[in-house]
């Protein structure tokens, strides 16, 4: 019986560490986007999106918000199509504009059924979108409005002035630190010769990046992957996201605010998408407070105290550093508390690392669930444009399984200690009777 159970146990282990991801194809268009395609006949569908480097670390203190509006106006009109007839052409063939937008990235996807009559359609809307938008004055306007209208409805809410107050105590006056949304004043000044420029300098094909995933053949994917890029800009500005450098000393930030509840942020730089530590910081962090209800900061700060119903820590793996953090709720009155214990347990993990049994844990649970993080197409094109866009091995997801169980307890401490210090770390507290730091 033991024998068994052994063998079984094997067999489960070979078949995760064997996990074969999706094939990737991968070329350069004429135009000089780079292509990344996996070709899928399972379903009658087509995922494709257009990436370009053109998130808000392309803003400046001066226009923060530029690259967000730029990016959100995209479908709101093109040169043959007014915003009203892309979402009427779009629903007509039953296919989805949508996106994604970060400090690093601006992207634009599509969802389309791959028949040759409803993916044209689409696919002829999503060209103009991305390659001949108009930016009308009247639509410019109304979203200028729009956005300015949220953030003052915003800058009423403690979880939003932490967040913004986090970033700032993090990453000072590095393009990190401003918000995608803008500022009120920021957003009020901005123009539409100004997203118009930004346009001709982010949106270029050179430096773009397309995805696609599905129903299509390889030479289907060239001619789609040349119709989406080849009208725009050959050539745009040169910008590279500077060096985000370690804090030099810890910070307290206390906000006073009505809400009976206190939001404590916690933190510091922490690494990019390419750092060699990625796979160590990941796993271990998985441990400290990514694991959900089996973490240790779950499990001191609500199992043990019952000082919060949530609380987490994650790492955002950007171009260049991006941020660490821990984040939890709590009582007004407990906020010390809690942030006293946060501290210990953070200092205590960045010292000793995981337990061997909490490492074979998280190892288990990450290995386990990593099916469900590739389980359809739109997961998988998302996966293909982080690919892409941060030049990942197009083995990543074949190896990541195996990297993750090749991550040992004493990486883990050595990556946390070079990339962490526990009496350098940024905190925000937002709430009633903050108090002064203690």
């Amino acid at each position: 019986m033991r024998t068994k159970i052994l063998i079984t146990l094997i067999g489960l282990f070979s078949a995760a560490s064997a996990w074969a991801g999706p094939q990737i194809q991968t070329w350069q268009a004429p135009s000089g986007a780079q292509v990344l395609f996996v070709e899928n006949h399972d379903l009658p569908m087509l995922d494709v999106a257009v990436n370009f480097a053109a998130g808000s670390a392309h803003d400046s203190i001066e226009n923060s918000g530029l690259a967000a509006l730029t990016h959100g106006l995209l479908d709101h009109g093109s040169a043959d199509l007014s915003e009203d007839e892309v979402a009427k052409r779009l629903a007509d063939v039953g296919a989805q504009l949508g996106g994604g937008f970060d400090s690093d990235r601006a992207a634009i996807s599509l969802r389309t059924l791959s028949h040759p009559v409803e993916r044209e359609q689409a696919l002829s809307i999503l060209a103009q979108v991305v390659q001949q938008p108009v930016f009308p004055e009247t639509v410019v306007e109304r979203e200028k409005a729009r956005i300015i209208a949220g953030l003052k409805e915003a800058e009423t809410h403690p979880e939003h002035l932490a967040d913004k107050a986090f970033r700032t105590a993090v990453f000072g006056a590095h393009p990190y630190a401003l918000s995608g949304s803008g500022e009120v004043v920021t957003v009020s000044r901005l123009s539409r010769p100004e997203i118009e420029a930004f346009y001709r300098a982010h949106y270029v094909a050179q430096t773009s990046v397309v995805t696609l995933m599905g129903d299509v053949t390889r030479a289907e994917a060239e001619a789609i992957a040349q119709r989406l890029t080849e009208r725009l800009p050959k050539s745009g500005s040169v910008f590279t996201v500077p060096q985000v450098l370690p804090l030099a000393a810890a910070s307290e930030q206390r906000i006073t605010h009505p809400a009976t509840q206190s939001h404590l942020l916690i933190g510091a730089p922490g690494m990019s998408r390419t750092d060699p530590d990625y796979f160590a910081l990941y796993v271990g962090n998985y441990v400290l407070g990514g694991g959900g209800f089996v973490s240790r900061l779950m499990e001191e700060v609500r199992e043990k105290r019952g000082l919060a119903y949530d609380v987490h820590s994650y790492f955002v793996p950007m171009q260049q550093a991006g941020a660490f953090q821990i984040g939890l709720q709590t009582k007004g009155e407990q906020a010390d508390q809690a942030l006293e214990l946060v501290r210990k347990v953070v200092a205590d993990f960045i010292a000793n690392g995981p337990t061997e049994k909490e490492l074979v844990a998280a190892k288990q649970n990450i290995v386990g669930g990593f099916p469900l993080r590739v389980d359809s197409n739109r997961k998988i094109l998302e996966y293909l444009s982080v690919i892409g866009f941060y030049h990942l091995p197009l083995s990543y997801l074949d190896d990541f399984t195996l990297r993750v169980e090749q991550v040992t307890t004493a990486q883990i401490r050595a990556a946390f200690a070079r990339h962490l210090d526990p009496s350098k770390m940024a905190t925000v507290i937002v709430g009633g009777g903050v108090g002064e730091p203690k």
